[in-house]
């Protein structure tokens, strides 16, 4: 078995083989389709290539993936506190990357096919546009405060009323110029997103994974696909842990001799819009009743708050292996409400809205039903109270001397 190194740059690869454990230059292929292809056709069926994770790493898996044996992506922060080097030089880039797959500690990433692939750009390229809409309304909330204008008297500034209120404050004529140009770059914005998200709908309409996720608490439609892009295939997780320190969510451990261990913040380590998403949904739970909430109370009174969303996002991450690994749905559940998320996920998915006529989330609509369902989640959150009530707050462990 041959093991082809290459150190990957913006134009161009350095190439090292490793053949019967002698590391041999290969030279350089230029990162184009045509080059690419002249280089593939110059490898064996029992190949093995290795390269780190770049943003064109997908199109050069594509190209070669076809002519070898396997294709192994290599973890860039991991491979450089293995093998840091004095001497670096993408000649020896490539070699480390050949060796250290040779013998067995190259830490490797997961390939994730293109369907997963183009979830997950497309989830970029939305949190990029959400980024763009909240600078731009920033600018116009600075510009207001700039100028002593009192809070807009509508709840949304940017909607209809919002905007008449707008039009009608004393601003200088330049300013008012800049905050016209930034209402119509919020509006150009704004349909671009529409566009993603119809994208997206579409995409996981039919996905039984996503509903799963739909009936965790504090999820919509838009976590929900962060979720199922950053995780791809579930499988690939052995345990909730795994997942969890995936997210980043995991406290970093400090631990030498015989001293005890040290916990410190979240290593925040891995995907960090996924990260995001479930905090955000922490935030979500934390305010609708059932189990989550109560857990969300009990460490904020203890921890604070901020530490209370970061702990319930950790737990969202354990609940969201669990369901997606046991393929159930979440236990306590308000199927009106899920129902009517996922109505939500179909009008934003280009389904025609049908007023008037009753849907599959017309019963989110009668309130006895409504109060029904919250009832029991509130009975559920009273129990997970009390049991959490009868554990005794253990402080740190006595160390005995030795005998």
């Amino acid at each position: 078995m041959r093991v082809i190194g290459l150190d990957v740059s913006r134009t161009f690869a350095e190439i090292a083989y490793l053949n019967e454990g002698r590391v041999g230059a290969g030279g350089r292929v230029e990162l184009s389709h045509a080059a690419l292809e002249r280089f593939a056709k110059s490898l064996r069926k029992s190949d093995h290539v290795v390269l780190e994770a770049t943003g064109n790493t997908a199109a050069i898996t594509t190209a070669l993936k076809q002519h070898v044996a396997r294709i192994v992506v290599a973890n860039p922060l991991q491979v450089r506190l293995i093998a840091e080097a004095r001497v670096k030089t993408d000649k020896i880039d490539a070699a480390v990357l050949a060796q250290l797959y040779a013998s067995g500690f190259l830490p490797e990433v997961w390939i994730a096919d293109e369907r997963t692939q183009a979830l997950r750009r497309q989830v970029a390229r939305r949190a990029q546009i959400v980024r763009q809409r909240t600078r731009l309304k920033n600018e116009i909330h600075s510009v207001l405060a700039t100028h002593l204008i009192p809070r807009c008297t509508a709840t949304d500034l940017f909607g209809k009323r919002g905007r008449a209120w707008l039009a009608e404050q004393p601003l200088p004529l330049d300013e008012r110029i800049a905050v016209e140009q930034r209402l119509r770059e919020l509006d150009r914005l704004g349909e671009d997103l529409a566009v993603i998200d119809r994208l997206l709908g579409q995409a996981v309409l039919e996905d039984q994974q996503l509903k799963r996720l739909l009936t965790i608490t504090g999820v919509n439609a838009t976590i929900a696909i962060s979720l199922l892009a950053a995780i791809g295939e579930i499988n690939r997780f052995p345990s909730a842990r795994k997942l969890v320190s995936y997210f980043g969510l995991n406290p970093r451990v400090h631990q030498s001799g015989l001293q005890p261990a040290q916990h410190g913040h979240i290593s925040k380590f891995g995907r960090s819009h996924a990260r995001a998403m479930l905090v955000e949904a922490a935030w979500a739970a934390s305010k609708a009743p059932g189990p989550l909430r109560s857990f969300f109370l009990r460490i904020r009174a203890r921890r604070g708050l901020q530490i209370a969303a970061v702990a319930t996002a950790r737990k969202l991450a354990t609940i969201v292996w669990y369901v997606l690994t046991d393929r159930e749905d979440y236990s306590w559940a308000r199927p009106s409400l899920v129902a009517m998320k996922e109505r939500g996920l179909q009008l934003q998915s280009g389904f025609p809205a049908k007023r008037g006529q009753k849907g599959m989330a017309a019963a989110y609509s009668v309130k006895e039903l409504r109060d029904r369902e919250r009832a029991i989640v509130e009975n559920a959150e009273r129990a997970y109270t009390r049991l959490v009530s009868r554990w005794r707050q253990n402080g740190p462990r006595k160390r005995t001397a030795a005998s």
